[in-house]
């Protein structure tokens, strides 16, 4: 695998930063608050890497749109109550991202997170500098929809063939398909080894960092 690839695109929460527990809390918290049914933690996992739109509609399929919205906002509110900082990223992320930009390799996120979500995790990680592109969910079309693979290779002019998605979910595998390009799985996030291998990856790793012995 090593050359094969110039632009290696990684989804952030699961992959590269340690979210998926708060995020499940953070999900079930704002159904509480709301009389809602809790999702079991597989429910909500199960939504992590859509839009936050899209993941309340799976988990809240009788939700009115003014239910939904308020179940957006209780969930924004609870996941900003905890502030982030560099060691929320899973061990040895940042020294591998800087590896592979000192190496040459083209870095960019593509996320179900929102802007707003997305750019306070950068700046609070230091790593914004680190990736030449970010696309988050609510700026174009949500996973598995391939248009944010296909943004992210348009604007650094990168043929699929030679682009890689890193990601935890099944979501980030399937939008990988949809957009024609190669990815590899990473089961330390939502979904497990199992679940991830039915998407064919080209292999499936237990922490992204093993990412560093194979390119």
């Amino acid at each position: 695998m090593k050359k094969q690839f110039d632009l290696l695109i990684f989804d952030w929460d699961g992959t590269l930063m340690d979210s998926i527990g708060w995020i499940v809390h953070c999900m079930q918290t704002a159904a509480e608050r709301l009389g809602c049914e809790i999702p079991t933690p597989e429910a909500a996992k199960d939504v992590i890497g859509l839009s936050i739109i899209r993941a309340m509609d799976t988990l809240f399929p009788g939700a009115s749109p003014e239910l939904r919205e308020q179940l957006v906002r209780a969930y924004s509110q609870e996941y900003a109550s905890r502030p982030l900082g560099p060691g929320d990223l899973f061990a040895g992320v940042r020294d591998m991202l800087e590896e592979l930009n000192g190496a040459g390799y083209r870095l960019a996120v593509a996320t179900g997170k929102t802007r707003a979500g997305l750019q306070n995790a950068l700046q609070a990680t230091g790593t914004e500098a680190l990736f030449c592109i970010t696309r988050a969910a609510d700026e174009t079309a949500s996973k598995p929809d391939p248009k944010m693979l296909l943004e992210i290779m348009n604007h650094v002019d990168v043929a699929p063939e030679r682009a890689l998605m890193i990601g935890d979910s099944i979501h980030d595998l399937q939008m990988a398909q949809n957009a024609q390009i190669s990815a590899i799985g990473v089961s330390c996030g939502a979904h497990s080894e199992q679940i991830l291998q039915q998407y064919r990856p080209l292999l499936c790793l237990q922490q992204p960092t093993e990412l560093l012995n194979i390119i």
